[in-house]
């Protein structure tokens, strides 16, 4: 089972330790195009710091992001469960798993990332600033650069197992299941997501949408769970005590998940 999770837009930057290694990164398949999307982001905040603010969508009251940027080869590195922050990784909470789930979370889950494609949880990345929906001089649109290249990662992580897409829209654009001009890995695919039932209506909110997500991720890796296809998903989450329906709108798309919660 592979789970895609997104990033999160603040990070953590570690205060000491070693600067990013690509080399030691999971998927190297990938590193050529994560070179080049960090070659010119650094170019980008070192040379022209005052474009970058505008090009980069940084607000001009956080000019440090630029330098944050600009120092991208030179900061130090920590685990990516530490870098990133916010509402999905603080329910999430990879810290406070057991030490079985920990090494589940380790090999099951990686993080959609603008700048590196792919991540594990395990891998050592410094702290950056760059949006999905950026365009970058020397790159083009990060959206389409990625979706040149991720599905060979996305392959190689997944290998036969299920995929849980828990991706926001942003990145979900990175690769779609689709692209791969097959249906296996559609069939192999389930997308999540997370709707407030009230008074009779429902609808996504965004911000129990993503802790949501992080609890359901939690749950998954503590139960050690590991279905092999959509409808096995979601008996696994309703064992786990989840309101889940399944949609499947056909061999070209992938079976939607909708977990149904009432109490935010």
């Amino acid at each position: 089972m592979l789970i895609l999770l997104p990033p999160s837009e603040g990070k953590t930057a570690a205060v000491r330790g070693n600067p990013l290694a690509l080399e030691d990164l999971r998927l190297p398949v990938l590193n050529p195009a994560r070179a080049k999307v960090i070659d010119a982001l650094v170019e980008l905040c070192v040379s022209r710091p005052e474009d970058a603010v505008d090009l980069l969508g940084i607000p001009k009251t956080q000019p440090e992001l630029v330098a944050l940027n600009a120092r991208l080869l030179e900061s130090p590195a920590s685990r990516a469960d530490r870098v990133y922050t916010g509402v999905l990784y603080d329910a999430l909470s990879p810290a406070t798993l057991s030490p079985a789930a920990k090494r589940r979370a380790t090999s099951r889950v990686m993080v959609t990332s603008s700048v590196f494609g792919l991540v594990g949880l395990g891998d050592r990345i410094p702290a950056y600033r760059l949006s999905g929906d950026t365009s970058l001089p020397g790159v083009g649109g990060i959206q389409a650069h990625w979706r040149e290249h991720l599905g060979a990662g996305i392959t190689e992580a997944l290998g036969g197992g299920l995929l849980v897409d828990l991706r926001s829209g942003t990145y979900a654009a990175f690769w779609r299941p689709d692209a791969e001009g097959t249906s296996t890995v559609v069939a192999r695919t389930a997308t999540v997501r997370v709707l407030h039932e009230h008074n009779g209506q429902r609808k996504v909110v965004s911000h129990f949408n993503k802790a949501t997500k992080g609890r359901l991720v939690r749950a998954l890796l503590e139960s050690g769970a590991n279905p092999r296809t959509p409808a096995k998903l979601a008996e696994a989450l309703r064992d786990l005590g989840w309101h889940v329906e399944e949609t499947k709108s056909g061999t070209q798309s992938p079976t939607q998940l909708d977990v149904v919660v009432s109490d935010l």
